[in-house]
């Protein structure tokens, strides 16, 4: 091990490092011969100070010769003075250079601030012996500093008030939910829902100390925006436009308008040019009978015009437009997935010829996708089920008696429509 240091600061000597890295490099390589040196007894001792003495004879000039004699006092008195020191002052030396050669290893002079855990074991290992000498990378104030930062952070920590014990984890986490599925309960409404309901016993004061930054802000009592549509799902209707490009690189406009509480398609049309006079008429053909709706969502887009939002046929559809916010299609997530949806299960199979085609297309999947295709967010289900009841059977996994299975395609067998039928006798 000591070996392995020994070549790492020969390395870093001879070429790795420049300018007045070179400096500090060597110092901190030679002071660690010396502890080699010592360690390994007075043999290693008289074989140093002889290879030094021929190297200084065999010198050409006196400046190599000067220079070589330096080396031998400055490796030899260091030497000496240590064999009075004890062993595990040595160790801590050494290992006290070690780090700090590291820490330029690492580096690759660069300079680059000391890590905390680095800063500790430097202190440790301070004091076990007279670091003065040792130390190489910073100045001793900033040493110092370190041995007082250690010192604040250990009587800090020492003198923490512990208080009460926190809740559970999972019991913090349940509070912060409550808090923000909830956003009008304040910290007295938690603590009863907790009392009451689950046998908890906190007190509104201990609720506010975790909810902090969590906790609703102060005369805030509306309701979110995804809570107002799930309350008026029923009621609401969602459209939007999205573009789709025929055989020729033609562009398409696609209006969609759906039923957020049943998830069923009510409208859909092609256009090449959606215009204020045609998206009334789009409105019209689906809001112009007795309906229970209430609210007309949509976004910002430029083809929803004032002159669209504030015609008389909207008005008198009964219905309130609502846009939803700038650059959030979140607020209109239905449409977007229905949208997407059309796109990943349809039109992405398809390239469509013409106005006339799209439309047709785009028809067909409604269809399905209202009478045939099954919903998760529905339980699952469909928007529209069939009337017909599924007969009683023995078992899940048997078909009931007297049916078979049937398959009629859609979208020319992209989809099935599956379904019982009795056998003919």
């Amino acid at each position: 091990m000591f070996h392995r240091v020994d070549n790492v600061g020969a390395q870093y000597a001879r070429g790795k490092a420049n300018g007045g890295a070179d400096a500090i490099f060597s110092q901190t390589r030679m002071r660690i011969q010396d502890l080699l040196r010592r360690l390994s007894g007075s043999w290693f001792l008289q074989n140093q100070f002889h290879r030094d003495s021929r190297s200084l004879w065999s010198a050409t000039s006196r400046s190599a010769a000067k220079l070589r004699t330096q080396r031998l006092v400055s490796s030899g008195v260091p030497l000496f003075s240590n064999f009075f020191s004890s062993r595990a002052a040595v160790l801590a030396e050494n290992l006290f250079l070690r780090k700090q050669l590291a820490l330029f290893k690492e580096r690759d002079l660069r300079p680059r601030r000391t890590t905390p855990f680095f800063r500790l074991v430097m202190v440790a290992l301070s004091r076990l012996f007279p670091w003065r000498d040792a130390l190489i990378i910073v100045k001793p104030e900033t040493f110092l500093k370190w041995h007082r930062t250690a010192f604040r952070a250990f009587w800090t920590r020492k003198c923490q008030r512990t208080g009460r014990p926190p809740l559970p984890k999972n019991l913090r986490t349940l509070i912060r939910q409550m808090a923000a599925d909830n956003p009008t309960w304040g910290e007295g409404r938690i603590a009863d829902e907790l009392d009451l309901k689950l046998g908890l016993r906190i007190s509104p004061r201990t609720v506010g100390k975790y909810l902090k930054s969590h906790r609703p802000r102060r005369g805030v009592t509306s309701q979110r925006w995804t809570t107002f549509v799930r309350n008026h799902a029923r009621g609401m209707v969602a459209c939007d436009f999205f573009i789709t490009v025929t055989a020729s690189f033609r562009l398409l406009y696609v209006f969609v308008a759906m039923e957020i509480g049943s998830r069923r398609i009510l409208h859909t049309n092609v256009t090449a040019h959606p215009t204020a006079e045609w998206s009334i008429q789009q409105f019209r053909e689906f809001l112009a009978f007795d309906h229970p709706y209430r609210f007309l969502i949509h976004d910002r887009d430029s083809i929803f015009s004032p002159e669209v939002d504030q015609s008389q046929a909207i008005r008198h559809c009964g219905v309130r437009v609502l846009k939803s916010p700038v650059r959030s299609p979140t607020a209109n997530a239905y449409c977007e997935r229905l949208i997407g949806t059309i796109r990943r299960e349809c039109l992405d199979y398809f390239i469509p010829l013409n106005e006339r085609h799209l439309r047709k297309t785009v028809a067909e999947f409604a269809t399905h996708y209202n009478q045939g295709r099954p919903h998760s967010a529905l339980g699952p289900g469909i928007p529209e089920p069939p009337g017909m009841m599924i007969p009683a059977r023995s078992s899940p996994h048997l078909l009931p008696d007297g049916y078979r299975v049937t398959s009629k395609p859609v979208l020319g067998g992209l989809h099935h429509k599956y379904g019982l039928e009795k056998e003919a006798a």
